[in-house]
Order: C-alpha cells, then structure tokens, then sequence
C-alpha cells in the first residue's frame, strides 16, 4: 500500500524523460582517455535530499520520477545482519522520532546505534515528519529507514510502472577503522552483507558501491572485481590522486571528491587514467554549470531538479 501511495504521489510531479545510461563503453572522440560514461551522470543524493526525507523509499522514487540517471545512498547494518538505509549509524535528531512520536535528542542520538537494533526496531521509528532545519523545502511525508532489499523492490515496480530503463544504484559503506565492531562490522562482512542482496536482486551491473574507507573498497576489488567502485575524498583530505590511487591499491571506476577539490588539472588526471569526476554534493546552478564547463563526468546533488533544469 505504501509504495502504491508513492506512486500515486509521484505522478503529480512533472517528470522529465529518463536518460538511460548504457552498459556499452565508449570512447570521446575529443579525448581517447575520457571514462567510460556515454551521458552525463545526473545524481540525486540521498535520493532527492533537499526534496525529500532522505534515504527514504519517497526520495529514491521521487528522484526517478523526475529523470535522475543514478540514485545515491547509504548503508548501515543492523543488529541482524541487512542491510539498511542510513547516512549515520545512529538515528540522526535532525530526521528522526522515537516510536512514542518525540523527537529524538542531540544529546541522545549516538546511543541509538543501528548496528545494535533488528530491523523491526529500527522501522519503529519515523524519518521523515521531523522539520529539517537545514532543507526546509522537504515533503514531511511519514517513513522509514528502508532496507537495502525494499529499495531494489520499490524501484522495480516503479521502473516497470513508468517504462523506463533502470538507474544506476550508487551505494556508500558507512564505515571507518575506528567504529568497527561498534557501530558497523568489519569491512569484509559489510560489503558482503551487501553483495547478498546485490546478487539476490540480480543487481550487479547496476551497483556502484563507494566509500571514503578504501578497505570496503578493496575487499569488493579482491572478491566482487565486476562491481563498480567509487572512491570519495573528504575536502580536508586535498586532492592527491597519486597518492589516493597508492593507497588504494587498484584504479576505481569513478573519483568522487568534495567539489571545491576539483579542477581541470584533476580532471584531466583522471581521465587520462580512464577515471570518471563525479563531484559531491552541489546545490546550486553556478556551480553546476562551472563544474560542467570544466568537464566532469556527473555530479550529485540535494537538488537533481536542478541537474535536470
């Protein structure tokens, strides 16, 4: 009922014609090295985070319908091993209400750890009514921390509903050394956990999975070297692509840094690596278009309604 209600709501918002993007590499005729990515890469973050709750089932849906290529979204693990929608690993007090209806604190956020919670508790608790004081043009609908399972179920109704190409899936691993076994498994059985429902979905070709810890990453190059994989750069973290790429060890699909890192020289860096610029998280016009102008390869945004504009 819930994803007919989604539906029914999306259908209200004029959507622009979906742009598929191919599996088949090409190659620019302008540059041999460009990455292999035939049209511009159109991100929702979060799925449309300055529109919608994020991470919800609405956003994801709300995205597609207005003509995102690529979906973007964050996963944690709960207390019994899936995969779940979530930017923290903990729920957040800016988004969220306790099964009572408060709203949950600051102060008591981190001790509502998601790592230690079933998925029948972590749904107890509503994402998506909560004023959010930083996007205050989000849709208040009622939600839910999805699991990674409903999202791929939920886009496939919609995707066969709307007759449209399905999106590319791009998943961020919520981990770091320091919070492992605390708040997140280690990076080995993170990913895994992931992969088992990639593969249960049949998604494999649709999957990007990144992170900024390149462990997660370089557990996926050693036993999943089909999946695409996107490294994130922190702007505090600067943009070192040689030594970045040492440190990984392999060379990613895609380079996603802080868009105040990029530059045409960085560009170029890449993409003589045949490494495709996608830049986070841009939420206004100038900027686009500057970053467009330069040559990247997509770009994520709150706001994929103004990629599409």
């Amino acid at each position: 009922m819930y994803i007919r209600f989604l539906l029914c709501l999306l259908c209200f918002t004029p959507a622009c014609k979906m742009t598929q993007l191919e599996n088949k590499k090409t190659v620019s005729e302008e540059a041999m090295n460009k990455p292999i990515l035939p049209v511009f890469d159109n991100e929702g973050h979060r799925g449309c985070r300055g529109l919608m709750p994020e991470n919800t089932i609405g956003a994801m849906l709300h995205a597609l319908a207005m003509g995102v290529t690529t979906i973007e979204m964050d996963i944690v693990i709960s207390a019994d091993g899936v995969p779940v929608l979530s930017h923290e690993p903990f729920f957040n007090h800016e988004i969220s209400r306790k099964p009572d209806g408060k709203p949950v604190t600051e102060a008591e956020e981190k001790s509502l750890n998601i790592y230690h919670m079933t998925v029948k508790e972590i749904q107890s608790y509503d994402v998506g009514t909560q004023y959010h004081p930083r996007f205050p043009d989000q849709l208040k609908i009622p939600a839910v921390k999805p699991t990674l399972a409903e999202v791929f179920a939920a886009v496939k109704e919609y995707m066969m509903t709307a007759k449209r190409p399905f999106p590319f899936f791009n998943i961020e691993t919520k981990c770091q050394p320091e919070t492992d076994n605390r708040y997140h498994p280690e990076p080995e059985v993170f990913v895994d956990k992931i992969m088992e429902v990639v593969k249960a979905y049949q998604q494999e070709e649709q999957v990007i999975i990144q992170s900024f810890d390149p462990r997660s990453l370089q557990v996926l190059h050693r036993k999943y070297p089909a999946i695409k994989t996107a490294l994130l750069i922190e702007e505090t973290t600067g943009g070192d692509l040689k030594s970045q790429l040492k440190s990984l060890g392999f060379t990613p699909d895609i380079y996603s840094p802080a868009y105040a890192l990029v530059t045409p020289e960085l560009i170029r860096s890449c993409h003589e690596k045949n490494i495709a610029v996608i830049p986070w998280t841009v939420n206004d016009t100038a900027t686009i278009k500057k970053l467009k102008l330069m040559g990247v390869d997509g770009i994520i945004s709150d706001y994929p309604n103004l990629l599409l504009q």
